[in-house]
C-alpha cells in the first residue's frame, strides 16, 4: 500500500536525506521519497502496524504528522536530524 503525510518541521533536503535513511531501514517500508514544497512523506508499506513503525519514527526524529502535537523538544530533534542529514549526503 501506499500512503502520503504531511509533517511538521521539515526544512530542507538534509531533513528529507535522514527521513529517507532512517524509514527505509524499517521492515515492510520502501520506496520512501520527501516533497519539501508539500511537506510530504510518501512511503509503501506492508501493514498498518508497520504505517505506524513509521510515523513514531518520524515523530522521534523530529518530524511528528500535521495535527499531532509539535513540543519544543521535537523541534530541536528536528535540527539535529536536519544537520545529521547535511552530512550523510
Amino acid at each position: 500500500m501506499k500512503r502520503s503525510i504531511k509533517i511538521q518541521n521539515l526544512k530542507c533536503g538534509g531533513c528529507a536525506n535522514t527521513i529517507i535513511i532512517q524509514l527505509s531501514k524499517l521492515d515492510g517500508i520502501s520506496e520512501v521519497t520527501v516533497n519539501n514544497e508539500t511537506d510530504e512523506v510518501s512511503l509503501n508499506y506492508n501493514s498498518e502496524i508497520e504505517f505506524e513503525s513509521a510515523k513514531k519514527k518520524l515523530s522521534v526524529l523530529g518530524y511528528p504528522m500535521i495535527g499531532e502535537t509539535n513540543s519544543l523538544p521535537k523541534k530541536a530533534k528536528s535540527f539535529v536530524s536536519c544537520a545529521v542529514g547535511r552530512m550523510s549526503k
